[in-house]
């Protein structure tokens, strides 16, 4: 058994996140263990950037509305005791809806290779957007 330090709060880096994002890395792959896990807090309408993980990844929302967004166009919101998984490999996006902040804890699993994350391109105004009317219809 080992207790973990208490993580500290960075801001997220903006080669990854669009807006005021912050991370606190609760946990890193360890030996004997591939997963990773962070609880990031967003400020209204900040959010990642497109990315995918290469053994899926599980949000538990712990603060505020958020949105969960894949290529495809599906929309789900993520509340505070709520769970949403993305499956390997899927291109998303996570973040706060417009006029509300969001925090949630990210769970990702290390390939063989140490990688939990592929960053790929921002998530545009009008991808946003889109995003949010579509959770106002849901």
């Amino acid at each position: 058994m080992q207790k973990l330090p208490v993580p500290r709060s960075a801001q997220a880096p903006a080669d990854a996140f669009t807006g005021s994002v912050l991370h606190e890395a609760l946990r890193g792959p360890m030996e004997g263990s591939r997963l990773a896990m962070a609880h990031v807090h967003f400020a209204p309408g900040a959010r990642t950037h497109w990315h995918t993980h290469p053994r899926g990844q599980t949000l538990y929302g712990t603060a505020g509305v958020g949105l969960v967004v894949t290529r495809a166009g599906d929309v789900q919101t993520l509340e505070p005791g709520r769970t949403v998984w993305i499956p390997p490999l899927e291109e998303h996006w996570h973040g706060a809806m417009a006029g509300t902040r969001m925090a949630h804890i990210a769970a990702q699993e290390a390939d063989e290779d140490g990688e939990t994350v592929t960053w790929l391109d921002p998530v545009t105004d009008e991808e946003f957007a889109r995003a949010n009317e579509a959770a106002q219809v849901n």
